[in-house]
């Protein structure tokens, strides 16, 4: 006795709502796109998220950075940001020091090992945007990002960089 196959359900019942029906595309648009940051950073023994912090110390390299505002320009939130930075440090990829002005306050530096890193990764990362999204016309890529940050922005807070 064979198993059937399951009759696919037609486009307009998959989904809930043509709201559901974007948000799982995005999700999976994700999720594909993501494949090709996991294989290219495993290289180097990162997530994209360490990425993520590379980058952004980067921007502000020479000056250290406070932890909360790293936190704050993040892509993603990061369930545990002190494990992810004690990682990085360990590897000695980045600084961390006391504020002299708020004993506090824990500052943020990318360290030349960083530095080195983030130049080392620069081109392969290149090719690996241009495989993710190099198919896309720059008209296209631009009406992405309009449509995206349409989509995100009543979700971001007044100060986010990504507004």
């Amino acid at each position: 006795m064979g198993t059937a196959t399951p009759k696919r359900t037609s486009k307009s019942t998959r989904f809930d709502s043509r709201q559901q029906e974007a948000y799982l595309a995005l999700w999976r648009t994700y999720d594909r796109l993501r494949a090709f940051e996991d294989d290219l950073f495993a290289r180097w023994d990162l997530t994209a998220q360490q990425y993520n912090v590379l980058r952004l110390l980067h921007s502000s390299h020479p000056v250290a950075v406070p932890t909360l505002s790293l936190v704050a320009r993040m892509v993603s939130r990061a369930p545990d940001v002190t494990r992810m930075l004690d990682k990085l440090e360990t590897a000695e990829r980045i600084a961390r020091t006391r504020s002299l002005a708020d004993r506090r306050a824990v500052l943020v530096g990318l360290t030349e090992s960083g530095l080195a890193l983030l130049d080392e990764i620069a081109e392969p990362l290149r090719e690996c945007h241009e495989k993710q999204l190099g198919h896309l016309s720059a008209t296209e890529l631009s009406s992405l990002i309009a449509l995206l940050k349409v989509a995100r922005g009543p979700h971001e807070t007044a100060e986010s960089v990504w507004r």
